[in-house]
């Protein structure tokens, strides 16, 4: 009995082995690199090997320079510099690393972020009026700011300096600020264009600091802010991204900063370990809990103490309000799936699900939930005065927002872009918003079945120690660089066990083809994985699998390998990715 899943191997053509000799690689990762898109041996040496020395020069981007301008003549003058931030991650970090940097060439920034629920996103009329009568003469943003037309022409005339940094997409027309940094622009010539915000506030502080004649060391103390943004705002970890976060986790491993030893500490991690992973899995989600649920000024405020027992204190409420929005989204997602399973609708190619009195900033993340359960774009509601706002995660073939686009007459605000987005409307037009996109989606069965790429069909005789060493060089794992995922038919199930606090993940012993024993585990689907070999083979069969006796469990895996470090032994095992179970010899 197979999942629903398409199982794809990459064939993408190399002179792997060329590429091996030149790299000092094997021609499986070789592979492995041509499979994430490198085609020259160049961009592949700078994959592996790239520091920040290979940075494109940053006086390329549009502005830069001018925007540098104004900030020295606004430290000159000991104007007040208004950082205008955000409440994510992305603009969390961006803005810290224009506060520190300011700070270290002598300036006077002040920190001003948006009221998520009542505000939104990005610079508003309340922020520059504020800033007005505390006496600001500049206001700076950072990931945001590319699309506040009208509120950069209020600024202006209040008689602001205006300088804009930001990532996002340059809509139709760009605000007449005095300077206008964002490498999207059509005209700016800065080769790489998937910085995150604040990569791009990043690079702005390093033409100061070089200006200035700042030492190299100072500049190296904001890489921590620009990785974590760059993992947290889920920006491709390819090139210019690739290498900072790569500088940033170096650093983030020796940490002395108060706030973020503090964050680490309370979080349970082991520092000189961190990973990507703990970046995307532990510490954004608690920087972004901040905004979620508060204020960001609580962020600020742990990155910027010097006390250490304000730090701890910080960083504990940051972490209970990480756990509390952990609770609300999964009591969030239950309710959406209970409703959803006991609902006609569970078959639509796009799904509309409102969840009256859940929280609205955690919205987004459900919908996101809800779109790997059902393999399928997925928008969840909840109230918001007398409107509906709603947030929507969607898979390669639906485009979000030209799909909204199509059926603006029912929305009020929206926007977004091809995987996700935000709209509002009236509770009364969310039928109609249902049956319209779904009429119009387009979609198909096949759009529907989730693609498992796989890099390679790799018996198991093949891992060693020194294989899964090499594959480090591939890190950081993430979007657009995933860990490196093998397929193998016909893995004999020799042993299984249920284990974990939750009883949901399966500890096994298993053999391939090879001949080749060896442990595999699987995470969250102990109960559906033991479900289907019992619909396919019986319960006799399974349960003697369960017990550690002979049986004849059959079944496809896809997987990577890993060394699991218990207490003082190492041993070779295989985390299952996804998996067929098989009831008669074939290929996957």
């Amino acid at each position: 009995m197979a999942r629903r899943e398409q199982w794809i191997e990459l064939t993408k053509k190399a002179d792997f082995t060329a590429w091996g000799k030149a790299l000092h690689i094997t021609p499986l990762t070789a592979r492995l690199l041509r499979n994430r898109d490198i085609t020259t041996l160049e961009e592949a040496g700078q994959f592996l090997y790239g520091t920040m020395d290979d940075l494109a020069d940053p006086h390329l981007m549009k502005d830069l320079d001018k925007g540098a301008d104004l900030l020295e003549k606004a430290i000159e003058e000991r104007q007040g510099i208004a950082i205008v931030s955000d409440f994510d991650d992305d603009g969390i970090f961006a803005g810290q690393i224009l506060f520190e940097g300011l700070k270290n060439l002598g300036g006077n920034p002040v920190i001003y972020t948006p009221e998520r629920l009542t505000e939104g996103y990005g610079l508003n009329a309340r922020i520059i009026d504020e800033a007005k009568r505390d006496g600001m003469g500049v206001i700076l943003t950072c990931d945001n700011g590319i699309a506040a037309i009208e509120e950069t022409d209020y600024a202006k005339s209040l008689g602001f300096t205006v300088i804009v940094t930001d990532h996002h997409e340059v809509q139709n027309r760009l605000p007449a600020a005095d300077a206008v940094i964002d490498p999207k622009q059509v005209d700016c010539a800065y080769p790489f264009k998937g910085l995150c915000g604040a990569g791009v506030a990043f690079r702005l502080i390093q033409v100061l600091y070089e200006r200035a004649g700042i030492p190299k060391e100072k500049e190296e103390e904001l890489y921590e802010y620009a990785a974590i943004a760059t993992v947290a705002d889920v920006m491709e970890l390819k090139g210019e991204n690739r290498i900072l976060v790569k500088a940033g986790l170096e650093k983030l491993r020796i940490t002395e900063k108060i706030g973020l030893k503090a964050l680490i500490d309370v979080c349970g991690l082991v520092q000189e370990k961190i990973s990507a992973y703990h970046i995307g899995f532990v510490i954004g989600p608690c920087f972004n809990a901040v905004g979620r649920l508060t204020h960001a000024r609580l962020a600020f405020d742990l990155l910027q103490t010097r006390d250490q027992v304000t730090a701890i204190e910080l960083a504990s409420e940051i972490h209970a309000l990480n756990e509390e929005r952990k609770k609300k989204t999964e009591e969030g997602f239950d309710l959406a799936v209970s409703k959803l399973e006991h609902s006609a609708r569970l078959k639509d190619p796009v799904m509309l699900v409102y969840l009256p009195g859940v929280h609205e900033s955690v919205v987004g993340i459900i919908a996101g939930r809800l779109k790997e359960r059902y393999s399928r774009p997925v928008f969840v509601f909840t109230d918001s005065g007398e409107w509906l706002k709603g947030s929507g995660r969607s898979i390669p073939a639906y485009h979000m927002l030209k799909g909204l686009l199509s059926v603006s007459d029912l929305l009020g605000k929206f926007g977004g872009h091809a995987m996700a987005a935000g709209l509002s409307i009236r509770p009364e037009n969310l039928e109609k918003l249902r049956e319209a996109l779904n009429l119009s989606c387009g979609l198909s069965e096949k759009d529907l079945v989730p693609v498992v790429n796989i890099d390679a069909r790799m018996p198991l005789s093949y891992v060693s120690e020194q294989l899964i060493r090499e594959f480090s060089v591939l890190e950081p794992f993430g979007t657009g660089n995933p860990r490196p995922v093998f397929a193998r038919a016909h893995f004999r199930i020799h042993q299984m066990r249920v284990i974990g606090k939750n009883r949901n993940t399966l500890r096994m012993v298993v053999s391939d083809e090879s001949g080749t024993r060896m442990e595999a585990v699987l995470f969250n689907e102990a109960e559906e994985f033991i479900s289907l070999m019992k619909e396919t083979y019986g319960a006799y069969e399974t349960d003697k699998a369960l017990r550690g006796a002979e049986n004849c469990l059959d079944a496809a895996f896809t997987y990577y390998p890993e060394i699991n470090e218990y207490r003082d032994s190492r041993t070779l095992q295989i985390t299952v990715r996804s998996y067929q179970v098989l009831k008669a010899q074939g290929n996957t």
